[in-house]
């Protein structure tokens, strides 16, 4: 049976699966659908059309679905999607789309968006990712399954973060990560691949000496990003990492980190 606190508002029109909780003074608005298992606090505000998928748990003071900050914007009906199994702490803010893109911000499952987190219209966002606290993701960014950003990242809109890549705390994002590569500072530079991350994910050795090598062909051997391509595209066919980090190479459109 859903659990819904006397001092709450959710509008007739929400649709909440019957194991729902809504904690004290959240507020749900008409066009918001939320799976089983889902957990709302105290104080969280969701506008919609907002689906919410299974299991996640939103804390205090959140504000999930809200119009967006373009200046675009003239209140046309958009929509923000959220997967399963995600944890979204005090004060994130996770904003709709916009039509000049596809009206859909969609946000994958298992992800942890620590306090304070901003996710700005039309993104898409992966599965499994950490954004620590205070980081900011303007609009129209893509990000990777796996990647961690550190705390207080601010990302330039239309960027795209491979996946597994990682940033510094206070890290300014103004081009795209390529898929593994870390990298810090304001701006952004590139500090060589997430070999840790990928030895906790039980990466094979081999293929992280493939990618260390792949590296050192796009940033230390004066390559053009083409000529790089061209020579790791000989290489990648039977490697799944290596085809992910030239992929990554591939898609980009602000250039990447250097």
């Amino acid at each position: 049976m859903t659990q819904i606190h006397s001092k709450a508002i959710v509008d007739p029109k929400a649709e909440l699966a019957d194991d729902v909780v809504v904690g004290p003074f959240s507020v749900i608005g008409p066009g918001v659908t939320i799976d089983h298992g889902t957990v709302v606090g105290p104080h969280v505000i969701m506008k919609g059309p907002t689906r919410i998928g299974k299991r996640n748990r939103i804390f205090q003071f959140a504000s999930v679905g809200e119009d967006c900050q373009d200046k675009k914007y003239r209140g046309e009906k958009t929509e923000l999607q959220i997967g399963d199994d995600n944890v979204i702490r005090e004060g994130v803010t996770l904003h709709r789309g916009t039509v000049q893109d596809r009206g859909i911000t969609r946000i994958g499952s298992g992800n942890l968006f620590m306090c304070y987190v901003h996710v700005a219209h039309d993104c898409s966002i992966g599965n499994q990712i950490v954004m620590a606290n205070n980081t900011a993701i303007a609009g129209h960014v893509h990000v990777g399954d796996g990647v961690i950003l550190g705390g207080g990242t601010l990302v330039h809109q239309f960027c795209r973060i491979g996946a597994y890549a990682m940033t510094a705390a206070g890290t300014v994002l103004l081009q795209d990560i390529p898929a593994f590569v870390t990298c810090s500072g304001n701006r952004a530079e590139a500090h060589g691949m997430n070999v840790e991350g990928m030895r906790r994910r039980g990466v094979d050795a081999n293929v992280i000496n493939q990618l260390r090598e792949a590296y050192k062909t796009v940033y230390r051997r004066g390559l053009t990003i083409d000529q790089a391509i061209s020579e790791l595209g000989q290489d990648s066919a039977d490697c799944l990492e290596l085809t992910t980090f030239l992929e990554s190479l591939k898609s980009s459109q602000r250039g990447i980190v250097r």
